[in-house]
């Protein structure tokens, strides 16, 4: 599968998760303070809920349901409930627009 459109860069707002779905997969699209999107699973591995309505702090997310949070870079949970890690995806940037290939992870 070729990388997909999900929306303009311009959409994001600083620290929050904008929840896109992009071949049938849920992803949650966060622009951190360095200025770097990230695109992980948007299904927290503990409950099954959205990680978008999260809220995003330095470099994690956290599932406003049961409070884990998830490494943006990696996916990878820090705190419990969740010990699962979520899929993180690779971002493309190309003339303002973000691109995901949902069958593309990054390799951690």
């Amino acid at each position: 599968m070729a990388a997909e459109k999900v929306c303009a860069a311009s959409e994001l707002v600083l620290n929050q998760a904008k929840k896109v779905v992009v071949g049938g997969i849920p992803v949650a699209l966060v622009l951190d303070a360095a200025g770097d999107i990230h695109a992980i699973g948007d299904t927290c591995t503990h409950g099954d809920i959205s990680l978008s309505e999260g809220f995003v702090e330095d470099d994690t997310l956290e599932c406003w349901a049961h409070g884990s949070k998830f490494e943006l870079t990696t996916g990878k949970p820090l705190t419990l409930p969740a010990y699962e890690p979520v899929p993180v995806f690779v971002v493309e940037v190309i003339d303002g627009d973000i691109f995901i290939d949902p069958t593309v992870t990054k390799e951690i």
